[in-house]
C-alpha cells in the first residue's frame, strides 16, 4: 500500500472521496481495496458504507456528518501506515452467455465494426478474464474492464430507452451485465442467463469489486433451463477462488 499520491476531499456533509491517479489499473485497484481492508479493521461499520471503484473510494457516514479537517489527517496517517492487510477472499466467476442473435441484438453490428466473424466475436469475449472494477448505475451492474482492444467499439450513438435484464454489452474497453431493465447504450451482444442482483439473497449481488469474470457460450436450450433453475434456486454459479 501508500505507493500512490491520494487525494482526500469533501463530499457533502456526510461523505469523503479518497482519489487515486486517474488510470484504470488493476494495481491501484489493488491499492484501493487494501486499504479498505485497513479501513475495515479500524472504522465501526455499522456507521459507515465504503464503496470503491476504478480510482476511488467512498466513504459515506450513515449516522451523522463528518469532521472533514480531523478525519482527513486520520486517513492520511491510516494510508502511511505500514503492515500487511489480510485480503477478502476474491473469486473468478464464470457466467453463461447466450450469444443467439435474438439476444445479441448489436452482435452482427459489432461484427461487421470490427471487421470479424460473429463467431470470433464471440471467441474473442469469452477467451478473457475481466475484472471487477465497480458495481453501479443499477444495482448489481458490474463494470468489467479488460475488454481487448480487438473487441473496442465505441458507445451507441442513441442509446435505447430499454436494453432487456441478463443483456451483455460490450463499450469501449468495457464490457457488462443489465441486472435489470433499464435505459442503455452498449452494443448487446448476448444475454447471460444468471440473475445479477437478488434482494432475498445475501449479499443481493454474489460479486465483488475486485473479483474477476470470464464468460462461457450456451446454446438457447440450456439458457432456457438456467432461467427455470435460477427461479426455483437451483442454479450453482461456478466460482474459483483466486490465490494472491
Amino acid at each position: 500500500m501508500n505507493n500512490y499520491k491520494i487525494s482526500i476531499r469533501s463530499f457533502g456533509l456526510h461523505a469523503i472521496l479518497i482519489e487515486w491517479p486517474n488510470r484504470v489499473e488493476e494495481a491501484i485497484l489493488e491499492d484501493i481495496l487494501q486499504f479498505m481492508g485497513v479501513l475495515k479493521a479500524k472504522m465501526d461499520l455499522e456507521a459507515w458504507e465504503l464503496l470503491p471503484a476504478y480510482n476511488s473510494l467512498t466513504l459515506i457516514r450513515r449516522d451523522g456528518t463528518i469532521d472533514f479537517q480531523k478525519f482527513r489527517e486520520q486517513l492520511k496517517d491510516w494510508y502511511g501506515e505500514d503492515g500487511k492487510v489480510k485480503k477478502n477472499d476474491r473469486f473468478l466467476w464464470r457466467l453463461p452467455v447466450c450469444y443467439d442473435l435474438d439476444f445479441g441484438i448489436d452482435l452482427t453490428d459489432v461484427s461487421g465494426q470490427l471487421d470479424k466473424s460473429v463467431d470470433e466475436v464471440i471467441e474473442l469475449h469469452t477467451t478473457y478474464k475481466y475484472t471487477v472494477y465497480g458495481i453501479g448505475f443499477l444495482p448489481g451492474f458490474m463494470y468489467l474492464g479488460g475488454l481487448p482492444e480487438t473487441l473496442e467499439v465505441p458507445r451507441k450513438a442513441s442509446p435505447r430507452l430499454k436494453v432487456a435484464k441478463g443483456a451483455v454489452g460490450i463499450a469501449a474497453k468495457q464490457t457488462g451485465i443489465y441486472p435489470q431493465d433499464s435505459p442503455g447504450g452498449w452494443n448487446i451482444i448476448g444475454n447471460c442467463s444468471v440473475p445479477m442482483f437478488n434482494v432475498a439473497e445475501e449479499p443481493a449481488c454474489f460479486v465483488s469489486v475486485g473479483d474477476k469474470v470470464q464468460f462461457y457460450a450456451i446454446e438457447r436450450a440450456e439458457y432456457e433451463l438456467h432461467l427455470i433453475e435460477a427461479e426455483v434456486g437451483i442454479y450453482k454459479i461456478e466460482k474459483i477462488p483466486l490465490h494472491a
